[in-house]
């Protein structure tokens, strides 16, 4: 929940289905990035931003994927794989707003045809939750 920040909980919505309400909505997923991100991608999402701490190297075979690390080991570690490193807020260097700026910019940077460095690796992964026990 902490990810979340420090906005109400408006809505709860089933895995891959279309968020209904603005504000912060929680969707119903597997632990699985990869199906996180599809389930995100089923229910309308148009760009992905996803936040890691341990550099879990994965984009979406269907949107721009923004990785965001949450410390500077990590960025620094896997710079190749993530585009930007909110873990400087920690390390003194930049304040929220400034990520929340470089997060904006490159949003609207994707919107002009600029890739993220998932898609630059071809890091086109999928996989959707199996919900029950197939044949």
């Amino acid at each position: 929940m902490y990810k979340a920040g420090t906005r109400t909980l408006m809505d709860v919505i089933d895995y891959a289905k279309p968020v209904a309400s603005k504000g912060l909505t929680f969707m119903n997923t597997p632990g699985n990035d990869i199906e996180q991100l599809s389930a995100m991608v089923a229910g309308g999402a148009n760009i992905c931003v996803f936040t890691t701490g341990r550099g879990t190297p994965t984009g979406s075979a269907i949107v721009p994927t923004i990785k965001m690390s949450s410390n500077s080991f990590c960025y620094q570690n896997m710079n190749d794989c993530i585009d930007i490193n909110a873990g400087e807020m920690l390390d003194g260097v930049k304040t929220k707003e400034d990520i929340r700026d470089e997060l904006i910019e490159l949003i609207v940077k994707i919107g002009d045809g600029h890739l993220v460095k998932a898609e630059l690796n071809e890091q086109n992964d999928f996989s959707i939750w199996r919900l029950a026990t197939t044949c």
